[in-house]
């Protein structure tokens, strides 16, 4: 056995790069990307792909130079994901709904070599350029500047440009029987990714070759995705490089549909236009799809497939989408993680249960996926794993080669990511007796309320039941009795006469009492327009929280004897932003 050699033929480096070559070979004339009137062929994008990659070349792209591209779903934002790393160099797709300064650091910490910017976006680039040139030093200045390159509409040109090259151009310049770069080591990076950046400045996850082929193969298979499917681009493909499927559309000769916009409009009107199968996307997507006018609605004649992940969709919104026409699964995952790393895996036993219980069991994260080495749940403390009660709560632990390399430039945050040989993912979870986990919470997010834990989660829920509420978040406000206790912050949907100011703080209350024990009765219930959320559609907690601080509950020994509470607000003097803004919406 020790004499058995690896050799060329018997050894590869992994790397999704592979899907692309195959896809054009095998599905050589399907249609590979429909965007409005634009179409493309597999060997099209093949060919396109290695044009671009040889451009890059030959604008001195060299082997892990960071090539950034700021994009919605267009086609070259598709191609990108092969094209650079088909040239040596890294991915960095950067969040389209980030402000200039945010842009702006990630570009110098990323070091960008050259940046693509959509034709959309190109004033925000100029302001964030502008800022990035303040930031060096005079010597180094000129190094951190990339080299700009325009990515007009290809299906309707606008004419912008900033600078003096546009993709199109590297199109044509480029060579189509460009030979890719050779992948020498499967551990090599392939794309970087920012995290959403909620809590601290944003972190830059580095994937690897390896990792990214494991994970899309995984997807692709936990997600039972036949040949030939017809792809929804609703979920950003900044995203965690589009949970991979930028890769495994490839994999399985797929179309891509590509979207500019996610509008309620824009995405049925494609979904019946080309026979949509499969999409992905955050819960919030849902309820641009149920809230949907008249006139944005189109017949789904044939099931969706929906993987959706993020916040966890309480079961009754699941259920709401199915009537609809979407066969929903959950999955559950993080940037770390390379996009989703649990996904509620159906069972054929659960199609006998009543449509309410499927719901709830649709709600939970569920199993690894395949390639994941290992999944838990454990005390952080004691690294004890917890009992398959569904109740007992510990960290989500991850393990498997599609747990990132690192965070780039920040030895002390991976040490603190990577612990007794697991990825600590900050989340709160349970396991149930079958072995499926469910997420309970952000360990932040847990209210510990006279010595109870209460899953701000559990309590969004039922919530979430409630027939006019549109989006709830829970965080915990200052007790003097109980140290926590919940408070609401919760987004009305309107009625047919565009209201929402008959349902008062005590309704919701009352509505709570019926299905919720006392302990978990919000204390607070706060009304906002709309809720905060990061550029990726999860709620910005820390922003509600900073505004639980400044709610002060007062008890007399009647209200006491009530079980009520009196609740007074005062306005916290901060200078953040972002939190002014939201105290400015709470008193509208």
């Amino acid at each position: 056995m020790d004499k058995l050699q690896k050799s060329q033929a018997n050894y590869v480096p992994l790397t999704p790069l592979t899907f692309l070559k195959r896809a054009s070979a095998v599905y050589a004339n399907r249609t590979s990307i429909i965007y409005e009137n634009t179409r493309f062929t597999w060997r099209q994008t093949y060919e396109r792909c290695c044009r671009v990659a040889s451009s890059l070349r030959s604008l001195n792209i060299v082997n892990n130079d960071v090539v950034s591209v700021l994009a919605p779903n267009v086609p070259a934002m598709y191609e990108m994901h092969f094209a650079v790393p088909m040239a040596g160099a890294v991915l960095n797709t950067i969040n389209t709904r980030l402000d200039a300064k945010n842009v702006a650091t990630i570009l110098r910490h990323a070091e960008t070599k050259v940046l693509f910017v959509d034709c959309q976006f190109v004033s925000l680039i100029r302001e964030a350029l502008r800022i990035l040139m303040g930031m060096g030093d005079s010597e180094k200045q000129e190094l951190l500047v990339p080299l700009v390159i325009v990515i007009d509409d290809i299906d309707s040109p606008t004419g912008v440009r900033l600078g003096e090259l546009e993709y199109e151009q590297l199109v044509q310049m480029g060579n189509p029987r460009f030979v890719p770069i050779e992948i020498q080591d499967e551990w090599d990076p392939i794309s970087l990714n920012y995290t959403s950046g909620t809590t601290s400045e944003p972190k830059g996850v580095v994937y690897s070759h390896r990792g990214a082929y494991l994970s899309t193969l995984s997807l692709v298979l936990g997600w039972e995705m036949g040949t030939e499917p017809v792809y929804l681009w609703s979920l950003p493909m900044f995203h965690c490089n589009g949970w991979t499927f930028t890769w495994g559309i490839a994999a399985r000769g797929g179309t891509n549909i590509c979207l500019r916009n996610t509008t309620a409009y824009d995405m049925y009107r494609n979904i019946a236009s080309h026979n949509v199968t499969h999409m992905c996307c955050a819960p919030i997507i849902f309820n641009i799809l149920l809230e949907a006018k008249p006139h944005e609605r189109r017949e789904i004649t044939s099931p969706v497939q929906i993987l959706t992940g993020g916040a966890p969709p309480p079961a009754a919104l699941l259920e709401k989408m199915e009537l609809l026409g979407f066969h929903v699964t959950h999955a559950y995952g993080l940037t770390e993680a390379t996009g989703p790393a649990l996904v509620c895996e159906w069972q054929a036993k659960w199609n006998r249960l009543p449509r309410e219980s499927q719901s709830k069991l649709k709600a939970r994260q569920g199993i690894s996926i395949l390639t994941l080495s290992d999944v838990d749940v454990k005390n952080e403390k004691t690294m004890e794993s917890v009992p398959h009660d569904g109740k007992t709560m510990g960290e989500i632990v991850l393990r498997g080669s599609s747990i990132m390399k690192g965070y780039l430039k920040d030895p002390e945050a991976t040490s603190k990511a990577f612990k007794n040989g697991w990825f600590f993912t900050g989340d709160v979870g349970v396991i149930h007796p079958d072995g499926y986990l469910e997420i309970k919470d952000r360990s932040k997010d847990v209210i510990i309320s006279g010595g109870e834990n209460i899953s701000s989660v559990e309590l969004e829920s039922v919530l979430y039941r409630h027939p006019r509420v549109l989006e709830v978040a829970v965080v915990a406000m200052p007790h003097p009795r109980w140290g926590e206790s919940p408070c609401a912050f919760v987004a009305l949907k309107q009625n047919e006469a565009g209201k929402t100011d008959e349902v008062t703080e005590s309704d919701i209350i009352s509505y709570c009492r019926k299905n919720l024990p006392h302990y978990m009765i919000p204390k607070k219930v706060e009304f906002l327009p709309q809720l905060p959320k990061t550029s990726t559609g999860k709620i910005q907690k820390f922003q509600l929280r900073a505004m639980a601080k400044s709610f002060h509950v007062t008890e007399n020994s009647t209200a006491a004897k009530k079980s009520s509470v009196q609740v007074k607000k005062e306005i916290p003097k901060y200078n953040d932003q972002p939190h002014q803004q939201i105290l400015a919406l709470s008193r509208l």
